[in-house]
This record gives C-alpha cells, structure tokens and sequence, in this order.
C-alpha cells in the first residue's frame, strides 16, 4: 500500500525552483509515473535520483532532462569544480565551474581572414 503525498503536485510549493530548506515529497506508484511527473513541468536545474536498481537508473537519465543529476546523493555535483553546473530551458543555460566557467563567461570570437587576391566562383556552389 503506498502512502499518500505530503504535498500536492498542483499546490504553491511545486510551481517554482525551491532554494531553501524545504523538501516536498509526493509518492508515485512507479518509475514510469515519475518520469512522467517530470517531463511535464519545466525542466529542473537539478535532478536527484536514488535507487539501486541500474535500469531504472538509465531509464531516469535517458528519458529526462536537467541541468544536471545526482544519483544516491544530493547536491554534490554542486561543489566539484570538474562538473558542469546550470540548467536548460527555463532553470537556466549554458554550465560553470572551474573551466567551464572561464569558457561560458568569455566569448570566443571566431574570426576568417582572406587575402584580397582574386574569389575564384568555383569556390562556391552553383
């Protein structure tokens, strides 16, 4: 028999990023119905999933998407600066730390030079 949810899918609570102290936990009956749960709200900046059973492991990390996922944690992928960090969609874009930092807050300028010799028209499609 499952226990019912603490908090409704529907209620205040599940409508934004949640940046504090509060966990609200809603049961489902299977993965199949969390993954559902999941891919019809906006995508999340984290994902954290834990069991372990490795098909339902891929079947989470295949069939969503997040910013990021911790498996059997919670968020450690936040402070190793060899992870990415950031979100899709509207939880953000673009990832940072450590080096990914450097490359999403500098702009790589990508620059073609040509000679002024003559432009041959066989360098071009018809």
């Amino acid at each position: 028999m499952l226990a019912e949810s603490y908090v409704a899918a529907d209620s205040a609570v599940m409508s934004e990023e949640i940046f504090g102290p509060i966990l609200p936990i809603l049961t489902v009956k299977d993965v199949d119905e969390a993954v559902r749960f999941v891919n019809r709200r906006p995508k999340p900046l984290a994902l954290y999933l834990f069991s372990s059973d490795k098909h339902i492991v891929e079947k989470v990390l295949t069939e969503t998407s997040s910013g990021g996922v911790c498996v059997n944690d919670d968020v450690m992928h936040m402070p190793v600066p060899q992870l990415p960090f950031g979100g899709v969609g509207a939880s953000g874009m673009g990832s940072y730390h450590g080096r990914r930092s450097f490359e999403c807050f500098t702009h790589a300028k990508g620059i073609l030079a040509k000679g002024t010799w003559p432009d041959f028209v066989i360098r071009y499609p018809p």
